[in-house]
């Protein structure tokens, strides 16, 4: 439990640096003035109603009665409480959405480690729900928890201060009993209906991982003879998120029917602290209405706690889940120890699972082609280079490199953006000298929107070919000095392959760039100075341009037929 306190005081922490301090503590203090300003109409609307009634009961009274200033003070204070609040919903809102925001780009980067592709594939249901359901559960600790928390002080202590120039153990006792029974209620509210709240969270993400897998695996679940046992599954969870549920509605109609009994005795012992202080001269029918309308409306605040308290246990899991990934150091630039000056990667008695022992060096500005037959190791060597796995064994020393897989992955954004991806800071010069290097840049001018096209998911509206011009052109804008590149034409026509290549040849070139490719091309490995044979996931041989082993290594691969661009016009010179 202490080890737990302790990660939720360093989470809070975290969280106050995620947003400015001024909107934190601005949306607090007009969420307080905003409650402030409506008791302040409500207690002043009584004073100025009462007195103006014993004003008119003696016509002489009357004639000296000032009506103006506290009709203006109502005024002002109705204006007041409308744009407080209006400001208090801004501010508090625009601190929270900050807040989301900064948490999510925190989770994207904690996730952006080694291996950590392999885990969004093992637990892609899992880790959505930290990302959409538990950050969007931590708004309830500032919206519904701290903000309401605060501007409930803020009533207890206006109302203690009107009943202390009363009487001053009056207000001392006023302030006590507000903060006892408002913030003791929500405390009980929220101990109470923790576990249910809990218990809903965990039943809604099940329900939702089983809805999943009964709708993608229905096939495969009705040929295995388990369709009725899903579907029993998602109703056993739908069950216990009612039965979580039911116990939350109890839980708040207790606490409010709590509240409505000490709002009750708190006006009924006003009205009979009123009338003993104007028993004893202590005050005039106006103040006494003043002290009652402050009473009636003081508990108010405290009741908004409800809905916090309620969804206390859930925030609670939610920061439980998220602490780990957002307290640890947002730095992804956790690069693999660079190799010696002259070496690009180096990689020594390397193992992972069926991969290895390896032991390879590629200089700067080498171009090598890894080949072998599939699952021979040529993707998961890749993957070490490109620090998305961790060794078993061994050392592996790499330089900052870029990765263009076989699969293109574009996103439901613009293709200004898509190529930014690459260089955040890429002027559209610079976007557009990197599309007319791969080949794109006409079909992109013709475009209506030009840069601004808008693809769909996953890069609908470009042709296959298109979208590989697309992820050349944000490779050529990478600043890394090498390139992993993975089957890089698979699935082109040969045309349109020739045409990449030739491109991608010829930026590599005029860059000095350092190539490593997995291929099973003759198109594709016709680019190396080496080619490394990869077999059961050792090297079994390597060849340098120009030797017969480098020819009998090239036969291995498939052949291509390119159109009208011949092999060896998309091939570096010897």
């Amino acid at each position: 439990m202490k080890k737990q306190a302790f990660s939720v005081r360093e989470m809070l922490k975290v969280l106050g640096r995620m947003a400015p301090r001024k909107l934190w503590l601005g949306g607090a203090a007009l969420a307080a003035l905003t409650v402030l300003m409506g008791m302040a109409l409500l207690g002043l609307s009584g004073w100025f109603i009462t007195a103006t009634a014993l004003a008119g009961l003696a016509p002489a009274s009357a004639l000296v009665f000032d009506v103006f200033m506290p009709s203006a003070g109502i005024r002002l204070l109705a204006v007041g409480r409308t744009g407080a609040r209006y400001a208090e919903r801004l501010v508090t809102h625009d601190a929270t959405l900050a807040v989301l925001a900064a948490m999510r780009q925190r989770l994207f980067l904690s996730w952006a480690r080694p291996q950590a592709a392999r885990l969004l594939l093992q637990r892609p249901a899992r880790l959505l729900q930290r990302l959409t359901s538990d950050v969007d559960a931590l708004d309830n600790l500032y919206l519904r928890l701290l903000v309401p928390a605060i501007a409930a002080l803020g009533a207890a202590l206006l109302a203690a201060l009107a009943y202390g120039f009363m009487r001053w153990w009056l207000g001392l006792l006023t302030l006590a009993w507000l903060l006892l029974a408002g913030w003791g209620i929500a405390l009980w509210h929220g101990l109470r209906s923790r576990k249910a709240a809990v218990r809903r969270a965990m039943a809604l993400e099940a329900m939702r991982a089983q809805t999943v897998d009964l709708v993608a695996g229905q096939t495969e679940l009705l040929m295995a003879g388990q369709l009725t046992a899903q579907v029993q599954q998602v109703l056993d969870s739908d069950a216990r998120c009612a039965r979580a549920d039911e116990r939350l509605y109890q839980s708040e109609a207790a606490a409010a029917k709590a509240y409505g009994v000490v709002s009750a005795m708190t006006l009924s012992a006003s009205v009979l602290l009123m009338a003993w202080l104007m028993e004893q001269g202590r005050i005039n029918a106006p103040v006494a209405a003043l002290g009652i309308l402050l009473a009636l409306s003081a508990l108010e605040p405290f009741a908004a706690l409800r809905r916090g308290a309620e969804q206390a246990g859930r925030t609670w899991l939610a920061l439980r889940r998220l602490a780990p990934a957002l307290m640890a150091a947002a730095d992804t630039a956790q690069s693999l120890p660079q190799p010696m000056q002259t070496m690009a990667f180096s990689l020594q008695s390397v193992r992972l699972r069926q991969l290895g022992p390896v032991d390879l060096n590629v200089r700067q500005g080498e171009r090598v082609a890894l080949i072998g037959s599939s699952g021979a190791g040529k993707t998961s060597l890749l993957h070490l280079m490109a620090g998305e796995q961790q060794p078993d064994e061994g050392v592996v020393q790499a330089r900052s490199c870029s990765w263009m897989t076989q699969r293109t992955e574009l996103f439901q954004d613009s293709l200004r953006n898509n190529l930014r991806l690459a260089d955040a800071k890429a002027g559209d010069e610079q976007l557009w000298a990197a599309l007319q290097a791969a080949g794109l840049g006409r079909d992109v001018m013709a475009l209506p929107q030009g840069l601004d096209t808008m693809l769909g998911e996953g890069g609908l509206g470009l042709s296959g070919g298109q979208s590989r011009r697309l992820a050349l052109a944000r490779l050529l804008l990478s600043p890394d000095r090498c390139w992993l590149l993975d089957e890089v034409s698979e699935g082109l026509d040969a045309v349109t392959a020739a045409d990449v290549l030739q491109r991608l040849a010829q930026a590599a070139e005029s860059g000095a760039r350092t190539l490593i490719f997995a291929t099973h091309w003759q198109r594709e490995a016709c680019l190396a100075d080496r080619i490394v044979y990869l077999q059961a996931g050792q090297v079994k041989a390597q060849a340098l341009r120009g030797t017969p082993e480098f020819e009998q290594l090239m036969a291995k691969l498939r052949p291509d037929t390119l159109g009208a661009v011949a092999p060896q016009d998309i091939c570096f010179s010897d």
